[in-house]
């Protein structure tokens, strides 16, 4: 067999193997082996030193041993002894439990016994409970609340004093205290409710409710009731009969009567709020904070009732104003919300806005809409009336100055001017949206008011409705056109974008356009017909002609006086240059080719007197001669005044530059009125008409030949790349 123990064989191969390392180490030179039996007896001295050593050690290892299994022998008879007393205990317990049972009896007997000594000393106490139940209620509904208070704090106290003898046992005798107490909370609740009517009338019944909420706050019981927390139910009360007050009612107001029913609350809620600070917080513990809670109750019982109104049908455009101007500036003005003598108790920086955005929006719109429905009818109302005066027996009224008038335009624009006045006191948007209607309706009023002229001018033309004074109407409308645009930057608010305007404007000017059109057809019917003459062998001969023009259209013109500047520079530029664009026109129809040097000269001298005679006929109407159009008639004095052919190349180049828009076939309905240039020279002159210096442009020309119809002129007469060609 093994050794018993494995780790001291290897301990002792490991000790042999370093002894004989070590004596080979010693014992390697022959010299050393003479000092053998010294090392000898060293080793000796050394295993028997080791070996004592041992041995004490497993000595005092045996010792601690023999100690340890001795004290574990005196533990165990300790936990012997231990067991047998504990089952000794185990046995007394049981027969003491079994005892106990048999006098469970007489405790219960002798708690009974204690309940009759507790009943029997507070019997005469609990036989008043009913009455002072009744009392109570009787100082209830009396209003003497402090008092009623009391009672039912005794009938409590007695309450608690029975209910922890009895176990817990609830009497019957206490059954009414809590409707009781209910009837006080209920007593406390509608005191409160009215509580600005008890500050003035009686403030003893405000501060008594007060005080029984707040004391009843304070008090703990120990019996097993839900809190009652009169308290809150006295503040909750408070607000209620606040809102009920002023708002309790549905508001179910008559197009119209919303005013009304704000300036009563413009009056009455600072009237509250004094009363509050006057005489309601005075009756209520500071951390009431009694003004500022009668300010966010006023305040959000308000909201509520808007959001009711505005949640309804909707508003006219008066009441949709009167609610944006009162909510955005009187509510919060100096008058209410924002008076000085509302402290910071208050604390009306936090409340929230009567109307939402929503709100605000939908009220601009409700308010826009509606009032251009009515701006609309205003203003056609207003056309209506002066389209009716167009076809009168009498002319045009004039005013002081003796220029036609009429209160149409002041009408107009006082109405729309007025509209986006009275936005300004509600908000800059409001005022924006006003404003867009306004222009808006002013560009359809001048394009209803352009489609009433030519209508008008049509039936007067086509004979179904002659109007006995159609020209002096026309030149009347004239100076509306002029009021309308000199007075239409009244509409332009101080904060609106600068083309806003541009529209209206360009309606005007269009308007201004189509009354002077109308006006120089009706001139150009009259002369029409004289022109038909001329030019002709009569006309070379006599001034006759131009004479029933100049009387004729200085008749027609007559009416211009009545006519304000601009409007009438303007008015007899425009007839001024229609007469030379008739007489061009009949010069260019070919009724006359001269037939010599003779003829060219008399028709030379005849333009150059036409010439001057329209020149001093529109001096005489009051037209400044730089915007006279009868100097080309100079221009074309000097074409037939040329003595040689061969110049007309010069001379048709020189009109080129002084008239931009004359034509080919204008310079040849002129060469063929002075009836000598050879096809050749006519020839050359259209071809210099070509080929000469382009005209500079000037901003000032008006168009004058371009708008003169010539015949078709032979194809003889045309250049090969011209546009007779």
């Amino acid at each position: 067999p093994g050794p018993e123990w494995p780790e001291q064989e290897k301990a002792e191969q490991l000790a042999r193997g370093a002894a004989l390392k070590w004596a080979s180490g010693i014992f390697y030179r022959p010299e050393q082996l003479a000092r053998l039996g010294q090392y000898r007896s060293c080793e000796v001295q050394r295993t028997s030193s080791l070996e004592a050593r041992i041995k004490s050690v497993v000595q005092s290892y045996l010792e601690g041993v023999k100690t340890g299994v001795w004290q574990l022998a005196q533990a165990f008879e300790a936990v012997q002894g231990t067991r047998e007393a504990l089952g000794q205990a185990r046995g007394l317990l049981q027969g003491m439990a079994e005892a106990t049972q048999t006098l469970q009896p007489l405790r219960e007997q002798v708690a009974q016994h204690k309940q009759l000594q507790v009943l029997s000393q507070l019997l005469p106490r609990l036989r008043a409970v009913p009455a002072a139940v009744a009392h109570t209620q009787t100082l209830i509904g009396a209003q003497r609340l402090l008092e009623a208070y009391v009672c039912l704090r005794e009938l409590e106290q007695l309450q608690e004093e029975t209910w922890a003898p009895l176990g817990g046992l609830e009497l019957p005798v206490f059954e009414g205290l809590g409707p009781l107490a209910e009837a006080l909370g209920q007593a406390v609740e509608a005191a409160a409710g009215v509580a600005g009517q008890l500050a003035r009338e009686d403030p003893a019944l405000l501060v008594a409710a007060v005080r029984v909420a707040e004391v009843d706050a304070g008090h703990t019981t120990s019996l097993e009731l839900p809190p009652r927390d009169w308290r809150r139910r006295c503040l909750q009360a408070l607000q209620e009969g606040l809102e009920r007050t002023h708002f309790g009612t549905p508001l179910l107001l008559e197009p119209g009567a919303l005013a009304g029913w704000l300036e009563a609350l413009r009056v009455a809620l600072p009237a509250e709020l004094a009363i509050a600070e006057a005489l309601v917080a005075p009756c209520c513990p500071p951390h009431y904070q009694v003004v500022r809670l009668w300010a966010h109750t006023l305040h959000s019982g308000l909201r509520r009732c808007l959001q009711q109104l505005l949640e309804g049908p909707a508003l006219g455009a008066a009441d949709a104003f009167t609610l944006l101007r009162w909510t955005l500036h009187v509510y919060l003005g100096p008058e209410m919300m924002g008076s000085l003598e509302l402290g910071p108790e208050a604390d009306v920086s936090q409340l929230e806005p009567l109307l939402t955005p929503e709100n605000i929006e939908q009220l601009e719109a409700t308010f826009v809409t509606q009032i251009q429905v009515n701006v609309a009818q205003w203003l056609q109302k207003a056309l209506d009336g002066e389209v009716a005066e167009w076809n009168r027996e009498q002319e045009p009224g004039t005013d002081s100055s003796g220029f036609y008038h009429s209160p149409m335009p002041a009408i107009v624009l006082q109405i729309l001017e007025e509209n986006i006045r009275v936005t300004s006191m509600v908000s800059e948007s409001l005022q924006r949206r006003v404003h867009s209607m306004a222009l808006s309706e002013l560009g359809t009023f001048l394009r209803s008011f352009s489609d009433a002229l030519i209508r008008f001018s049509r039936d007067h033309i086509r004979g179904e409705a002659m109007a006995p004074h159609y020209v002096p109407y026309l030149l009347a409308t004239l100076n509306y056109q002029s009021a309308l645009s000199s007075s239409v930057s009244v509409l332009q608010p101080g904060g609106a974008a600068s083309g806003a305007l541009a529209p209206v404007e360009a309606a005007l000017d269009e308007l201004q356009r189509r009354i002077c059109r109308l006006v120089l057809e009706a001139l150009l019917a009259e002369l029409q017909p004289l022109f038909e003459a001329l030019p002709s062998r009569r006309w070379l001969s006599s001034p006759e002609l131009l004479d029933n023009v100049c009387e004729r259209t200085a008749s027609f013109c007559q009416d211009f006086r009545r006519v304000r500047n601009p409007a009438i520079q303007l008015l007899l530029a425009e007839a001024e240059r229609t007469v030379v664009l008739q007489y061009l026109r009949a010069l260019m129809q070919g009724r006359l080719v001269c037939r010599g040097a003779e003829e060219r000269t008399q028709a030379a001298e005849r333009l150059q007197h036409d010439a001057a005679q329209l020149r001093e006929l529109f001096l005489g109407l009051g037209l400044e001669e730089s915007y006279q159009c009868a100097p080309v008639l100079l221009a074309l004095r000097d074409l037939l005044n040329l003595r040689d052919p061969m110049l007309l190349g010069l001379e048709v180049a020189g009109l080129r530059q002084k008239f931009p828009d004359v034509s080919e076939d204008h310079v040849s309905a002129l060469l063929d009125l002075r009836g000598d240039v050879s096809r050749e020279q006519r020839l050359a002159a259209l071809s210099s008409l070509q080929a000469g210096p382009q005209p500079s442009p000037s901003a000032g020309r008006r168009a004058l030949f371009s708008l003169v119809p010539v015949p078709t002129p032979a194809l003889s007469s045309c250049l090969p790349s011209g546009p007779c060609a």
